[in-house]
């Protein structure tokens, strides 16, 4: 029996209901996605034995996601990550931000993009389109615009996240999906076995509240080097200032891609097979290793415990309002913010 392309996802607190989106290609790749904070939900791939593992971690309705507070699978905006000082400067005009991260601000504060419900605009077999409108204001940021996001899933086992937005006025954005990666299935454990490769010569080190120091330091010879791969576990817990702020990999990593939409990283899991390839014409990847997930519930009975997911987060450079030398995610009035990431799967072995 052919399954529902949309089914209920439950309701929020304000007695909104919520649905569940099904995109599905030719291979039996199936990506589930939520109107709910326009979120990845699952996201079933094929491992070496042809058999479907999901992915990413997640939880079972919208009330798991409204009570979450680790952004599983969540479009994050106006601004992810961090702004030091909580306040950000747009043509001589400072502009003060929520502190929701000690005195910093993180994931634009509390009024996030992925705690609303957003609406769907186009929804087909291989796509959803979701807006959401943001006005003059949100979140303490100048400019209103409506923020589309739309998931693409593709013959070559490919989801396309595709990022349009045209503001009011001079504004910051800078968009990503925080969504938690395990190649060996969400609830398998620890991902400390996975290979992860990134084409960065250099990240932005930060200090013990992980606002970067504008540094851009070199890779050569320490933990954060991934050029040639490297396995998680390998090198997470070395004394190493970086890893021991962050209690293991929290940081951008400065990508070689120059603004064009290419290959940035891979992350590869012997035990399943499976392989992702990351795609993206953004200058920053933020690498996490869900080093605060303790003992979070999950969909389907799962308690996600601590690094049992990486993340690779597409984005300009954390703070980077804050850093000349970093490039700048002010969107200026009228002009298009339009950005691609894509996360391929494929299996070896």
């Amino acid at each position: 029996m052919e399954e529902n392309k949309v089914t209920g996802f439950g309701r929020t607190k304000k007695g909104e209901e919520a649905h569940l989106y099904l995109l599905e290609n030719k291979n039996g790749v199936k990506a589930y996605l939520t109107d709910y904070g326009a979120a990845l939900v699952r996201l079933l791939v094929p491992d070496k034995n042809n058999e479907l593992r999901d992915v990413v971690l997640g939880y079972d309705d919208t009330a798991g996601y409204e009570q979450g507070d680790v952004f599983f699978g969540a479009t994050v905006g106006r601004n992810a990550n961090r702004v030091g000082g909580a306040h950000v400067e747009i043509a001589g005009k400072v502009y003060k931000l929520e502190k929701n991260d000690n005195d910093n601000n993180l994931h634009s504060g509390t009024h996030y993009y992925n705690k609303r419900l957003w609406d769907v605009v186009e929804q087909a077999d291989d796509h959803v389109a979701f807006v959401l409108h943001s006005p003059d204001g949100d979140q303490g940021y100048p400019g209103a615009f409506d923020m589309h996001v739309t998931y693409t899933l593709d013959d070559s086992n490919e989801l396309t996240i595709h990022y349009v937005a045209v503001p009011d006025q001079d504004t910051v954005i800078n968009m990503t999906n925080h969504s938690y990666f395990n190649l060996n299935g969400h609830a398998s454990g620890t991902v400390l076995g996975h290979k992860v490769t990134v084409n960065a010569d250099s990240f932005t080190p930060a200090d013990a509240y992980s606002i970067p120091t504008g540094e851009i330091r070199s890779v050569e010879g320490t933990p954060m080097d991934f050029r040639s791969g490297r396995v998680l576990g390998d090198d997470i817990d070395t004394d190493y200032e970086p890893l021991r702020f962050g209690s293991g990999y929290d940081h951008n990593w400065v990508l070689k891609n120059e603004g064009r939409f290419d290959k940035v990283a891979e992350v590869a899991s012997e035990e399943s097979g499976i392989v992702m390839e990351v795609y993206t014409d953004l200058p920053g990847v933020q690498i996490y290793t869900a080093n605060f997930v303790d003992g979070e519930p999950g969909k389907d009975g799962a308690s996600y415990i601590k690094r049992s997911a990486v993340c690779l987060e597409t984005q300009y450079f954390p703070d980077a309002v804050h850093h000349e030398n970093f490039p700048q995610p002010l969107c200026r009035k009228g002009e298009k913010y339009d950005t691609r990431t894509a996360y391929r799967f494929l299996t070896r072995g």
